[in-house]
């Protein structure tokens, strides 16, 4: 059994926005990243990507409608979708996702 601090991680990362893989679920990663106030440019990936929210709050935009996503909640962000981190993101943020390329 591996128990993980999730915020204690992400403070730990040298960069805010670049996630580390802390283990594997099935076929799934489960990462881990620090957000800051920065946005983060359009992403679109072939499968379906968890947003967990720990702490803070994650402002998306997809398909032209504000998320806002905050602590306890999760976001799906469906495949073929566009979505982009808007400015005013902050905290700690779980992604679950598939070692896969991007689709673009």
């Amino acid at each position: 059994m591996t128990l993980y601090d999730l915020r204690a991680e992400a403070i730990a990362l040298p960069e805010s926005w670049h996630s580390t893989v802390l283990g594997r679920i099935g076929t799934a990663n489960l990462k881990v990243l620090r957000m800051d106030e920065r946005s983060v440019i359009e992403e679109v990936h072939a499968y379906d990507e968890g947003l967990l929210v720990i702490d803070g709050r994650l402002e998306l935009s997809v398909k032209g409608n504000k998320i806002s996503v905050t602590s306890g909640q999760l976001y799906v962000a469906k495949a073929g979708i566009p979505h982009t981190v808007e400015p005013g993101s902050f905290g700690t943020l779980v992604i679950i996702d598939l070692p896969e390329t991007d689709v673009a």
